[in-house]
């Protein structure tokens, strides 16, 4: 297993439950073959430009330990999720 970081970036005006539907959503992907080490949400911060016509995003930062096919699925689920604005998947590994 490998160790990963993923970053994502939501919409401000989305209610929390929307929030942590997400997020729970991202830590199912890791766990069905992985584990997540850390989560930690930043909050709401200012872009530093506008995305989708955005000047602010939730922050939320998840390290995590998983196989490669994991980095897939939550790049493929987080893509076509309309909350999510941006979102980036690290390997730690190969630093």
């Amino acid at each position: 297993m490998k160790n990963y970081e993923l970053i994502y970036v939501l919409k401000t005006n989305i209610e929390d439950d929307a929030k942590t539907v997400v997020l729970d959503k991202v830590k199912a992907i890791i766990e069905t073959s992985g584990e997540v080490d850390k989560v930690d949400v930043w909050g709401a911060r200012r872009l530093a430009y506008e995305i989708q016509k955005l000047n602010e995003g939730f922050y939320v930062l998840v390290n995590f330990k998983a196989s490669t096919e994991i980095p897939k699925e939550l790049d493929r689920n987080l893509k076509i999720s309309d909350s999510v604005i941006r979102h980036m998947i690290i390997n730690l590994d190969e630093k």
